[in-house]
C-alpha cells in the first residue's frame, strides 16, 4: 500500500455517477478503476443506490469487474475483501459526519481525510494479516484495533 499520495479529485457529480454507473455495467478501462474511483463509487453506492446491498453485493460486483477487465481474483490479486470492507466502515464513518451535500464534494472530502488515504486500513491491521491470503479471500478481524463504526 502506498502511503504517500495525493489524490486526484473530481469535478463533477456527474463523473462520479459515470464512474459508478460503469463499474456496474462492467464498462470502465482497466486504468480508471484507481484508489479514488474505489471510494468514490463506494460513496456513491452508499449515497445513491439504496436498491443495492452493499454489503451483500460488493464482492461480487468488484470481482465481476476485475474479471471483465482481464483481470483475476484470486490469492495474489483481484478483489481484497478485508480492504473492502475496512473502507466500507470508514466511508460510512465518514458520511455520518460530513457536512458536504454533493457527490463530488463528499467524495474529494473523503479522498483528502485520514479514512482516504490508501495505508488507512494499517491503522486497524498488521502488514501480514492484512495482505494474508485469508484476508483477502474473506473478511478477518482486525488485529491492531477494531474498526470503527458510524
Amino acid at each position: 500500500m502506498t502511503t504517500d499520495h495525493t489524490p486526484r479529485l473530481f469535478e463533477r457529480d456527474s463523473d462520479i455517477r459515470a464512474l459508478g454507473e460503469g463499474l456496474l455495467a462492467c464498462a470502465l478501462p482497466r486504468e480508471a478503476w484507481t484508489h479514488e474511483a474505489h471510494l468514490a463509487a463506494c460513496v456513491w453506492l452508499l449515497t445513491e443506490r439504496p436498491d443495492i446491498d452493499i454489503d451483500a453485493e460488493i464482492a461480487t460486483i468488484i470481482r465481476r469487474f476485475n474479471t471483465s477487465i482481464g483481470g483475476m481474483n484470486d490469492d495474489m490479486q483481484g478483489y481484497h475483501d478485508s480492504i473492502t470492507r475496512t473502507y466500507l466502515a470508514g466511508v460510512r464513518l465518514f458520511l455520518s459526519g460530513t457536512g458536504e451535500t454533493g457527490l463530488a464534494a463528499r467524495v474529494n472530502a473523503l479522498l483528502q481525510s485520514s479514512m482516504g488515504r490508501r495505508d488507512w486500513p494499517l491503522r486497524f491491521y498488521s502488514r501480514n494479516l492484512l495482505f494474508s491470503v485469508p484476508a483477502r479471500r474473506g473478511y478477518v478481524l482486525p488485529d491492531l484495533a477494531p474498526l470503527p463504526v458510524a
